[in-house]
This record gives structure tokens, sequence and C-alpha cells, in this order.
């Protein structure tokens, strides 16, 4: 009977332990930045299919994708992050391979200023793409991607940086992804930012949400929310019920699609599992209100 007792105790414990839980996440670049959203809610999703009362809180301080891969190594001051994954990242963290994004973050369309509304009108091929400077944070995996397909990149540190540069001439065109860039066009319209109408650039690309290589329960738990969330539907639900207007808005049946390698993805990235993925039709046969259809992208 003690033993029970004791074994009850322990168990209580334990759960007051993980009912308290506070899970830190990086904080939003700036206030305008609304890139967190989305995957703030998966991930809230994810604790409560597995049954997590863990509770999510922001970083005191803003954070670089790269400062917030040390915190995250170091575990004082993260326990998880989401970014695009990359070999040098699956070293330094632990991957969980649901890409959160279902691979739109590889479908690019770029913010130019309105003066050059038509600046990519005759791009055609990452030969004609060559002829433009490509504006990015140095930190970000985009960058080695493009300059690995010989494109001109400016590389600045902060976020908020971009915008004001790009609206000074620093460089020519922004690659965004579509899940982002129509936010972030309307957030700096003031800066004379809108969305290019010409291209779409595209590699393969997954998002996931990292822990401390040590946390292996947290990765856990992650992976069996977000499962159980694919299987019941909630996170198509959850992924459309943000991005659905925002692959509409992008035509892509209406660009030129520009395809580049990606050397950085990792050769355990799941592409053969169809459950995960977002892929767009060829795109002759996109029509205004195509649904894309979850493939490998």
């Amino acid at each position: 009977m003690r033993r029970i007792a004791v074994f009850c105790l322990a168990w209580l414990t334990l759960s007051c332990v993980y009912a308290d839980e506070v899970i830190r996440y990086p904080r939003a670049e700036s206030e305008a930045d609304r890139r967190n959203d989305y995957a703030l809610q998966l991930l809230q999703l994810a604790l409560t299919e597995a049954g997590s009362k863990a509770r999510l809180q922001p970083s005191d301080q803003v954070m670089t994708q790269q400062r917030s891969f040390s915190e995250l190594q170091s575990g004082n001051h993260l326990q998880i992050l989401w970014a695009m994954t990359t070999r040098e990242r699956e070293q330094m963290a632990l991957p969980i391979r649901v890409p959160i994004y279902k691979g739109l973050i590889g479908w690019r369309l770029a913010l130019v200023h309105a003066s050059q509304s038509d600046l990519l009108a005759n791009v055609f091929t990452t030969t004609d793409l060559a002829r433009f400077r490509a504006g990015q944070a140095h930190d970000w995996p985009d960058t080695d991607i493009l300059r690995s397909n010989k494109l001109p990149v400016v590389a600045t540190s902060g976020y908020e940086n971009l915008f004001s540069m790009l609206g000074q001439g620093r460089f020519d065109y922004m690659p965004r992804s579509i899940e982002e860039v129509w936010a972030e066009a309307r957030a700096h319209r003031a800066d004379g930012v809108i969305v290019d109408q010409h291209i779409v650039i595209h590699y393969p690309a997954a998002a996931y949400f990292f822990v401390n290589t040590a946390n292996t329960r947290l990765a856990e738990t992650i992976s069996t929310g977000l499962y159980r969330a694919i299987e019941n539907g909630k996170f198509d639900r959850l992924f459309y019920s943000h991005f659905s207007e925002a692959i509409e808005q992008a035509r892509i049946s209406h660009r030129h699609v520009i395809e580049l390698d990606n050397p950085a993805l990792p050769e355990a990235t799941p592409l053969k599992n169809s459950r995960l993925w977002l892929r767009f039709p060829r795109p002759s046969a996109i029509g205004p209100a195509t649904r894309p259809r979850a493939n490998p992208g």
C-alpha cells in the first residue's frame, strides 16, 4: 500500500512539473512582425493534442536566427525555435521532421520597390535573375541558397533593416515566402514596398520545430501532437485558415518559375511522405481558384 502511495505521489509531482513547465521561444523581431502567429498556434495545437499543459512564453530579448540556435544549444534561455532546416542546423539542434509550412516556405515571391514594379518582367532563368541583387539577412539559409545558385546577394543583420534598404535602392528585390510576403508588403507600404507580379522562385525547403539535442521528451511530445493533428485534420485546417488566401493571391500560373537547388537540404528530409507536403500543380494547370494538392514539394 505504501509503495502505491509513493508511486502516486511521484506521478502527481511529475504531472505538476509538466503542467507548470514553461517552453520559451524566440521573441518576434519587431512589433509589426506577425511571422510567429501561425507557428505558435501550431505548436500550441501539438502540445494540446499530446496532452501537455506546458505554457509557451517568448524570450526576454529579440534574437537573430543565429543567436536563437546558440541559445537553444546552451539550454538556458530557449527550449524551442522554428526555422528552415539545413545540415548545419540539424547538427546544432534536434529537428522534429514535420515541415510546419508543408514546404510552402520554399516558394518565394519578390518584394520590389513600387517605382520598379516591372523590374523582373523579363526574367525567365537564373541567368536573367543574376542581373539583379537580392536582399537577405546574413544568417538566413536562403542567403546561401541564392549564392550557391550564383545569384548576387546583399546581406545585412536585422530583419527590419531589409525593408528600408529595399526602399533606398540598396538592392533590387527581396525574395520572401508566400506565407510571409503579403503581410510584409502591407506592413511596409510606406517604404514603397510591393509584391512583384512576374516570377516565383522555388527550391525544396522545410521549416521545423527544433529543440535542444538532450530534450528528447519535448521532441517526442511535439512530434506526437503534430502527427495526431495531421491524422484528425486539425493541422491542415489551421494551415489553410492562415495561408489559403495567400496561396491563391500568388497566382502561380501567371508567373515564371525559377527553379533553384538547395544544397543544404539534409538527406533525412522526409520528401517521400506525401502527407507532410504541399505541391502546386504544374503552372499551366493552375487556375485562379485551384487549391494545391498535398504532395511532396
